[in-house]
């Protein structure tokens, strides 16, 4: 283990986390500085801190330059990473990179680089191309859902900044799927290897159908939500056409949720994300993009709205619950147009719904947004002193802060939102005006 005791406990502190899971430990014992590394492993089991704590201790502090770089195949999986390594407090700086995001704020952002730079391919060659920082003092290089980059067809992307690295001495490549060849332009050399895809035990995940015919697929998920009631949920659907008209008959029924889909901007995506992580939705209606790389914890039921036609994407989709130990439950909304695919097993329980099941209360926080962010010199620290002093909250009526580069978020409990706003919306904080006003 190269990093110490007391560094590991300030690093992981910030997470709640006390102990290392298996694949953590093995990272930490079996990597070597300048050699290559491959960890394996499933869907939900930590290894972002796998590939993140080896590297730590390879990072030089004072110089100003990009260290270790980061390729991930989806913007949302960049931005979680980034929240991790801040969380931590490292004292590196980390930026982040990826398509939708402003140009101009990434390139003013590494006009003084970080240590960690993180990014999808895509955006990185972009940088690369215009020359927005230098790769002269990288020397690891981490490919991480590195299956689901080639998936998403960023081979070339790839190919082309591995090319430009000159002085790349450890290349780490993360999967959740076992990978019977690696491309030749990673240049692999006896990369210590570390699969626990056989050896982590199978998610508990209860297999439940709840059979239907076409005409009232709706109604039955409709009323599948509210026997469930307020707990977190993600229901997945193979088009983001259904996501939107699963979306409409919520609407019309009043059931607070957000819907996720390639067809979205940045902003709204994020936007949603952030909704369910702070407790203001408990529903999420999505496409696969949601099935990997996205960190959102404590999702207790899975619903497959329509079935994926591989068998990756359910395991991915299902991947979303049972997380670090725990269980979940997979609910299979079919009709007589439906054939159970192999992979599935035949012999699944059906559950009886009680039509009479209430719609679920509204979630019991509210999300808020603010007006400025980082560029504005707006921190956590002004909006909780403008919420609690000028708005009167209590601090247990005020939740999760996140704040952007040009905007801010804060969760505020529901029954308090239409008090507070008229105090706080066009207050000064630091000489500037804030907006704010309920997220839509």
């Amino acid at each position: 283990m190269k990093i110490n005791n007391t560094d590991l406990e300030k690093y992981l502190a910030p997470l709640k986390i006390t102990t290392l899971n298996s694949i953590q430990l093995a990272s930490l014992e079996q990597y070597e500085p300048g050699k290559d590394m491959m960890l394996l492993a499933p869907t939900g089991t930590g290894k972002t801190l796998a590939f993140l704590l080896p590297v730590l201790d390879q990072l030089q502090p004072g110089l100003e330059a990009v260290q270790v770089l980061i390729l991930v195949p989806s913007r949302e999986l960049a931005l979680q990473l980034e929240q991790v390594f801040k969380a931590m407090g490292t004292g590196f700086k980390i930026n982040c990179c990826y398509g939708g995001h402003s140009f101009k704020t990434e390139t003013n952002n590494l006009q003084h680089p970080p240590a960690v730079l993180v990014g999808t391919p895509g955006r990185i060659a972009d940088h690369l191309n215009r020359r927005s920082f230098e790769t002269k003092n990288i020397h690891t290089i981490i490919l991480d859902e590195f299956d689901k980059s080639l998936e998403l067809g960023f081979e070339e992307d790839m190919q082309s900044i591995i090319r430009r690295i000159p002085h790349l001495k450890s290349r780490i490549l993360t999967s959740a799927t076992e990978m019977k060849s690696i491309p030749a332009f990673v240049e692999f050399s006896e990369p210590v290897v570390i699969n626990h895809l056989a050896q982590h035990p199978a998610p508990d995940i209860e297999l439940v159908n709840i059979p239907t015919d076409s005409a009232g697929k709706l109604e039955m998920l409709f009323q599948l939500i509210c026997n469930i009631g307020s707990q977190p949920m993600l229901v997945f659907c193979n088009h983001r056409e259904a996501v939107d008209r699963i979306s409409d008959l919520l609407f019309e029924r009043g059931i607070i949720h957000e819907v996720f889909h390639g067809g979205m901007d940045q902003e709204e995506r994020e936007r949603a994300l952030l909704k369910f992580r702070n407790g203001s939705h408990y529903l999420l209606v999505t496409t696969d993009l949601a099935a990997r790389g996205l960190d959102i914890p404590q999702i207790r039921h899975i619903i497959h709205y329509q079935l994926p036609p591989k068998e990756d994407a359910f395991i991915h989709r299902n991947g979303r619950t049972a997380r670090m130990n725990a269980s979940g439950t997979a609910y299979l909304v079919t009709t007589e147009n439906d054939e159970i695919p192999a992979y599935i097993s035949k012999d699944i329980n059906e559950m009886p719904l009680n039509a009479e099941a209430p719609v679920p209360e509204a979630p019991e926080w509210e999300t808020l947004f603010i007006s400025a962010g980082k560029k504005s010199k707006i921190n956590k620290v002004d909006i909780v002193g403008l919420f609690l002093k000028t708005g009167g909250l209590a601090k247990d009526d005020l939740g999760l802060i996140e704040v952007k580069d040009q905007y801010a978020y804060a969760a505020v409990k529901r029954n308090r939102v239409k008090a507070i706003l008229p105090k706080v919306n066009n207050q000064k904080v630091k000489k500037q005006k804030l907006r704010i006003e309920v997220a839509r």
